[in-house]
């Protein structure tokens, strides 16, 4: 049992972020499971397209499904093999969701990213999706934009597990976790059961810091008073951000509306730490997970980071540590005018922008490779 297995014992479960029809076939999957202790896997728009779009590892099935529905469009092609890839995953993932009993053994899939400032567009498409997989322990995954926060809630209350992605800012996060609750609420209102919903809100960190990092770089080459402040913040300001938004988490459900549905048999919307492979050289490989560990969260990791973890990383409890260090440097950032709201703003809007663009190419690769006449 090797680290990986080690941050079980601290409350945070390992997730993959990454999904390959072949990666799949050879056990992968299995192996990271039966060996690390991994319980859930994430895609996304830019992972299917490194999937599909490269190599020939979908051709002979993309082949298959082209014979049997002439005229198909990109769309359907892609939904046909990922929803394939997603199923093979979800089975692979079963037997951890039956031995937790639903706490954990999801895998994520994604509404499509062209949806994420309409609403009733993705409550429809969350539907579809649910009901193509047909598997118990999927997540549909939906964007923390102002049109995907109602759908959360609508999502929620028709009976399916959501995982929200693109949060940034502790607004956001907030807003959906309420959006969470509202779900469970008005389906306890209907009568209807609540004990095998489950959530995650995935709040991504690396790109954070980057962006942070660029504004801190500018400081420090123009010297000056502030220069060594500056200094002193990089690689800390989206972990003081995640650390605060767990504060939260912890107090949310000690509240009294959120006890009341614990007691209707509720799990709790798990912080789920996305982007948690570093951007910068300069900082360890293992940062965005040594420093988010803590009870009741996931750590998402791309194939990298569960390597360098496997490695080098260190099993405690570190979350809750320092919180008033954490404060300090969001207000030190705000002193120096790093502008961390405006920053998660508009990660959010480059966010759903760069899932677009890959869905674009993915879409494209499908149809260059089997075009509607073929």
């Amino acid at each position: 049992m090797g680290k990986l297995n080690d941050l079980a014992g601290a409350g945070q479960a390992v997730w993959l972020d990454f999904v390959d029809r072949k990666f799949l076939e050879a056990g992968g999957l299995q192996k990271l499971v039966d060996e690390d202790g991994v319980t859930g896997v994430t895609s996304n728009p830019t992972i299917f397209q490194k999937a599909m779009g490269e190599g020939t590892a979908y051709d002979e099935t993309l082949a298959a499904f082209d014979k049997a529905n002439p005229g198909a469009s990109a769309m359907d092609r892609y939904e046909h093999l990922a929803i394939q890839d997603i199923k093979a995953a979800a089975e692979t993932l079963r037997p951890v969701y039956d031995r937790l009993n639903g706490k954990d053994g999801y895998v994520s899939l994604e509404v499509s990213p062209y949806l994420a400032n309409d609403t009733d567009g993705t409550i429809a498409e969350a539907q579809k999706l649910w009901a193509a997989v047909d598997r118990p322990n999927l997540m549909i995954k939906i964007p923390g934009t102002p049109a995907g926060v109602p759908a959360i809630a609508a999502t929620i209350a028709n009976g399916i597990n959501v995982n929200v992605t693109l949060l940034f800012s502790q607004e956001s996060y907030q807003a959906v976790a309420l959006a969470y609750v509202e779900g469970l609420e008005l389906r306890v209102s209907r009568g209807e059961p609540i004990d095998r919903i489950a959530s995650v809100a995935s709040f991504f960190i690396s790109r954070i810091d980057a962006e942070i990092d660029k504004k801190i770089d500018a400081l420090i080459e123009n010297g000056g008073a502030t220069a060594d402040e500056a200094k002193a913040l990089k690689g800390k300001v989206a972990i003081a951000n995640a650390k605060l938004a767990y504060a939260w988490y912890q107090d949310f459900i000690a509240s009294d509306r959120w006890q009341a549905l614990a007691a209707k048999g509720a799990q709790p919307q798990r912080l789920l730490w996305a982007s948690t492979g570093t951007k910068n050289p300069d900082y360890p490989d293992t940062l965005y997970v040594d420093t988010l560990i803590g009870p009741d969260t996931v750590n998402t990791m791309p194939p990298k980071t569960l390597d360098a973890y496997r490695e080098r990383g260190t099993a405690r409890v570190t979350l809750t540590e320092d919180l008033d260090g954490a404060r300090k440097v969001l207000a030190d950032a705000d002193r120096l005018g790093l502008d961390l709201p405006g920053i998660t703003e508009r990660l959010v809007e480059e966010g759903v922008a760069s899932f677009s663009k890959s869905f674009d190419d993915l879409l494209g690769s499908i149809e260059a490779k089997h075009p509607a006449d073929a």
